[in-house]
């Protein structure tokens, strides 16, 4: 299974929506919460990225929740 990254920020409804959705769906993901970690900020805009949260997994990169995408990563 691919390994899944969420970039997310305190405070934001749709980085918590899109981890619990992971969560119900038993995709295991690591955060990176951006107040925690300023250094992924400048990776995150390098990379075209301007709003959280983000999720990257093996050739796949949504940011926002978006339901229909997160499905794919679940088995």
């Amino acid at each position: 299974m691919a390994r899944v990254t969420v970039y997310s920020k305190n405070n934001c409804m749709q980085c918590k929506m899109t981890k619990r959705f992971l969560t119900e769906h038993h995709v295991d993901f690591v955060e990176r919460n951006i107040n925690d970690e300023p250094q992924y900020i400048d990776y995150l805009k390098e990379r075209g990225f301007q709003s959280l949260p983000v999720v990257e997994a093996d050739g796949f990169e949504i940011n926002g929740f978006r339901p229909n995408e997160l499905s794919k990563l679940a088995i």
